[in-house]
């Protein structure tokens, strides 16, 4: 496993990281998320990524009682806030009533006295920008976070975030990024770069498109996240013909190279030196080690050149989830 700095900061984070957005929040059984979370350890991975609103609070009292038996000296820890706690629809944001509770309520789930990384989920446009940022700042010098990201913020809002907390409050950004959606290329990564923020990036994989299981004119397999009901909006987005058949096409590079296909995608963003860590999720032990397998991949130009031509006119820059919220900023 290699490491990469997390942007300004003094974190070393794993190329490979875990999440647990589909999994560890019930998707997975207990004893499954110990034996991921242990295979993570073994293959190299230090950083583990999670959020309170998944399964409101589960995933992170999921891994609270995992990660407690091991030093917290021996990872690091990322969670976030935005999504609603509770059907109270006060109950969501990042004003600073609700960024002071949760990260209270995540720090007591997590059984730590901090996480190193904390993230605003999304960007809130109903709370002015000035009063987010004081509260993150808070949070950090009250010794509950080391660092500040943030998750899915236009370009827009990230500059106006940046001119009011400057240049050391913020150190990473969490776009959807993989080979079938490339648009944080276009503006968010050399925004971002030139102001100490590295990207962590969620989706390298494309819910799984990009490991080639799912066939053009075939029925989604059994089992599969696709199979799922919670599942039905993402498949009709990324689940097409023209999407699948490219990435079939993908398939014999991937073979060529002697490397899986889900190596190749994760090798493809990690390629990018604005990427520190490439958030993967897993329901086995066997598939965190495959995926870990992906750090240190160099592709070279012609594999590269292929990739490009194998995707074809496929429209990689057309979201295949909910892309950022192009929502306004309010000020005080």
């Amino acid at each position: 496993m290699r490491y990469r700095t997390l942007g300004s900061s003094d974190l070393n984070v794993s190329e490979i990281s875990l999440g647990s957005w589909l999994t560890y929040s019930g998707g997975v059984e207990a004893d499954a998320t110990r034996a991921c979370t242990e295979a993570a350890f073994d293959a190299g991975i230090n950083f583990f990524d999670t959020a309170n609103a998944y399964g409101q609070g589960a995933a992170e009292t999921a891994w609270g009682e995992i990660l407690s038996a091991h030093p917290r000296d021996s990872y690091l820890l990322a969670t976030k806030v935005y999504f609603p706690m509770s059907d109270d629809p006060a109950d969501r944001g990042l004003s600073p009533a609700h960024i002071a509770q949760q990260i209270d309520a995540s720090l007591t789930r997590l059984r730590t006295d901090h996480v190193d990384l904390y993230q605003a989920h999304r960007f809130d446009s109903r709370v002015p920008i000035e009063d987010t940022v004081e509260a993150f700042q808070k949070v950090v010098e009250q010794g509950k976070a080391r660092y500040i990201g943030f998750s899915e913020w236009t370009p827009e809002q990230i500059r106006t975030a940046i001119d009011l907390a400057g240049p050391d409050l913020f150190v990473s950004s969490q776009p959807q990024y993989s080979m079938l959606w490339q648009a944080p290329e276009a503006e968010v990564f050399g925004l971002c770069a030139a102001n100490g923020i590295s990207q962590i990036v969620w989706s390298p994989l494309a819910q799984g498109v990009l490991t080639g299981k799912y066939k053009p004119g075939q029925p989604v397999p059994e089992g599969s996240r696709f199979a799922s009901a919670d599942m039905a909006v993402s498949q009709d987005l990324v689940y097409s013909d023209a999407i699948l058949e490219a990435v079939q096409r993908l398939v014999p590079i991937a073979e060529g190279a002697g490397m899986s296909m889900p190596t190749l995608a994760l090798a493809w963003v990690l390629r990018r030196t604005e990427v520190a860590s490439a958030i993967t999720g897993a329901s086995r032990p066997e598939q965190v080690h495959a995926n870990a397998a992906a750090s240190g991949v160099e592709l070279s130009e012609d594999l590269l050149t292929a990739v490009d031509q194998a995707l074809g006119d496929v429209p990689v820059t057309e979201p295949t989830l909910a892309p950022a919220a192009q929502e306004g900023i309010k000020h005080r």
